[in-house]
């Protein structure tokens, strides 16, 4: 590689890490996320581009995030840590490039769900954070294909520029599903309080009521819940 190609690489490398940190740091997960998915295949060009995240109570790797549309896969695909390359990565923090028959190493942790895992060429770097790891980028080509340093070396530094700004907004999702969980509970208490009152229930009775409704309606408790709220208000105010 002559001097003037070198140059223009760099400043290819340049400019991708310079997106990265103008772009993710203040998104929520999954916008985030999608968002590294386009970077890192827009470096590699690739045909696929997982991402799975690690949850540290579990020890599990979760898929978050694909290009290829899996909306029912997410958060149904795991793996634990030392399971499989992806698994290898995660645990050891160190990349894994394989150029051609992916599917076929034994290494391999095959998914019949999802199409990428028969692709040839394959390429995984891990997500760090001052902590350590929190997940794994995981980059696929259909056919055979030789991972330049260049795309070795860029993947790598998004997964360690990325980790920093994934454990924000994981801290952001975990309190806003608290918060949803008080918010829900606050809303049941006061429903089986109503219906408690207005139908000489007890509480077990009264949570069974909101229960059956959920199931026969098809909505969720929280909605029936805050439906007998309100028509317990509207019958107030007449």
């Amino acid at each position: 590689m002559n001097a003037k190609t070198r140059i223009s690489e760099l400043n290819k490398e340049l400019s991708f890490l310079y997106k990265i940190t103008q772009d993710i740091q203040k998104l929520e997960i999954d916008e985030l996320l999608k968002e590294i998915v386009k970077i890192a295949t827009s470096v590699t060009r690739a045909d696929s581009c997982l991402i799975y995240v690690l949850d540290e109570g579990q020890n599990e790797l979760i898929l978050r995030a694909s290009k290829n549309p899996h909306s029912n896969l997410l958060k149904q695909i795991k793996m634990k840590l030392g399971e499989g390359i992806t698994g290898w990565v995660a645990k050891e923090k160190k990349p894994v490039a394989i150029s051609k028959g992916a599917a076929r190493d034994s290494r391999f942790k095959y998914f019949r769900s999802l199409p990428e895992d028969k692709f040839e060429a394959f390429l995984s770097v891990p997500i760090l954070n001052k902590k350590g790891v929190c997940g794994v980028i995981n980059i696929q080509h259909r056919k055979i294909h030789k991972h330049t340093s260049t795309e070795i070396n860029l993947l790598s530094a998004i997964g360690k520029l990325a980790g920093t700004a994934i454990e924000n907004a994981l801290l952001i999702e975990e309190s806003l599903a608290i918060r949803e969980t008080l918010e829900m509970r606050k809303v049941l208490e006061k429903a089986k309080g109503i219906l408690m009152k207005n139908l000489s229930l007890n509480e077990n009775q009264a949570y069974r009521r909101l229960q059956q409704e959920s199931m026969n309606s098809r909505k969720s408790i929280r909605e029936i819940a805050e439906a007998v709220i309100l028509a317990d208000r509207i019958k107030f105010r007449a």
